[in-house]
């Protein structure tokens, strides 16, 4: 079911509207005075401002890091580029790799209005698909659109499909979300040496679906065990 059609969104927003009082989170009002001040200047300046908002997604850090006080940790561009990488890696033939890495180049660009918001968060979950389907829409439509009405309908689609997992390229983009997540977790345990405890973050295990990215987190835990094992000799 697509949780994100125009409907779906207005309903949500329509009740809202009559059963709240505070105001409703909307994108506009997060974006940067000088990318504001930018797009009331002359010229076409879409293309620069919506690189600068991009640009927010590389100093924002991921929050689940943050909040086990893992500091100076991965930004959100760090993941979604490892993410893409490890995209080109496919070996399923029957799996679009391209496709894969727009994907995952875009899955999370929400983000850089909306932020890493996370399940220990105030925010629920319809009000963070909410504020992140708002900005998508803000981004194409106010942004990218006026210069390049394709790349704008692109970068959606590949955004909707990896929400809605629409196709054999999303649940993969899915898959690898949770082991890039995985593969930084041990790598942040090593640096610790083993004295973090980030355990809660490997039942994402359960979450992995394809065959191919299931091996690599299989293999990856096998790693674990044993990095924790020689601790222990």
């Amino acid at each position: 079911m697509n949780r994100f059609t125009a409907s779906t969104v207005f309903r949500r927003l329509l009740t809202r509207n009559t059963t709240m009082t505070a105001p409703v989170w909307k994108p506009q009002d997060h974006v940067p005075q000088e990318v504001k001040d930018l797009l009331q200047s002359s010229g076409d300046n879409h293309v620069l401002a919506f690189l600068h908002i991009v640009q927010l997604l590389k100093v924002q850090r991921r929050t689940g890091w943050l909040d086990h006080n893992i500091s100076p940790c991965e930004s959100i561009a760090d993941h979604m580029y490892r993410m893409g990488i490890t995209a080109m890696l496919i070996r399923d033939p029957k799996i679009n790799r391209d496709k894969c890495v727009r994907i995952a180049l875009v899955h999370d660009i929400a983000e850089a209005l909306v932020g890493d918001i996370t399940p220990l968060d105030p925010v629920g979950k319809e009000e963070k698909h909410r504020r992140e389907w708002e900005t998508i829409q803000y981004l194409c439509e106010d942004l990218v659109k006026p210069y390049n009405a394709q790349a704008a309908q692109e970068i959606m689609d590949d955004w909707l499909a990896y929400e809605n997992i629409a196709s054999p390229e999303a649940r993969y983009v899915k898959d690898i979300d949770k082991f890039e997540m995985l593969v930084q977790c041990f790598e942040y345990e090593k640096l610790q040496n083993g004295k973090r405890d980030l355990d809660q973050f490997w039942g994402a295990m359960s979450s992995i679906k394809t065959e191919e990215v299931k091996g690599w987190a299989q293999d990856l835990l096998r790693k674990r065990e044993q990095f924790y094992d020689s601790l222990e000799k």
